[in-house]
């Protein structure tokens, strides 16, 4: 495609030059004042179409951007885990990827809780359809999972795992709840059996923005 775009802009460009170069060697001073305005309004339209930016697929997620606080509320989550920690998501490879990464400060939980668990998130365009967003989850147990990404609005984002009708189903999201200094950032992970739609929380937190 740029290619495409970088020989449309060569011939265009070799297509002026003749042009000026046939007004120049005319001596009727009629096809000078026509030909004129025509050039003018192509090299215009050239250059606000190089400087015109490609938009970046990952500009929709920027409310993401930054480190949270976050607080677990166990009662809402099956998992039983009572967790106070921090996670960060900031832009990645020249701003091709956003990367979610988490500390945590203090755990609590069953004995079948893994307190000392380690992820990985990273949000990327589909290589093949730029506007569709999809994710890949890795984490120190071993799992992963593949997401497709929604936006239903300008302040939430929905991840859906792929995968097998005969896998489990997960869905993680993320909802911004106001603006400025006191807004407040919602995650839940939840999870269904396989061939169910009724998900049920793991875990749910919140917390503002350090």
């Amino acid at each position: 495609m740029n290619g495409s775009i970088v020989h449309e802009r060569g011939s265009t460009g070799k297509l002026a030059t003749r042009n000026w170069q046939l007004i120049a060697q005319s001596r009727n001073p009629a096809i000078l004042i026509r030909m004129k305005p025509l050039l003018l309004l192509l090299t215009l339209t050239l250059t606000a179409s190089a400087q015109t930016p490609t938009p970046n697929p990952l500009a929709p997620l920027d409310f993401l951007l930054g480190t949270w606080i976050a607080q677990t509320d166990a009662p809402a989550g099956t998992s039983g885990g009572q967790i106070v920690g921090t996670y960060t998501f900031s832009r990645d490879l020249a701003g091709h990827a956003l990367q979610r990464t988490g500390t945590v400060a203090t755990c609590k939980g069953p004995q079948d809780f893994d307190c000392n668990h380690h992820d990985q998130l990273t949000i990327f365009p589909d290589p093949n359809h730029p506007a569709t967003l999809l994710a890949l989850y890795l984490d120190n147990e071993g799992h992963v999972i593949d997401y497709t990404l929604t936006l239903p609005d300008p302040h939430t984002v929905v991840f859906n795992s792929q995968g097998p009708a005969a896998a489990p189903k997960f869905r993680l999201t993320y909802h911004l709840e106001g603006s400025g200094p006191k807004a407040v950032m919602t995650g839940k992970f939840q999870g269904t059996a396989p061939g169910s739609d009724d998900f049920h929380s793991y875990l749910e937190w919140s917390g503002t923005r350090q």
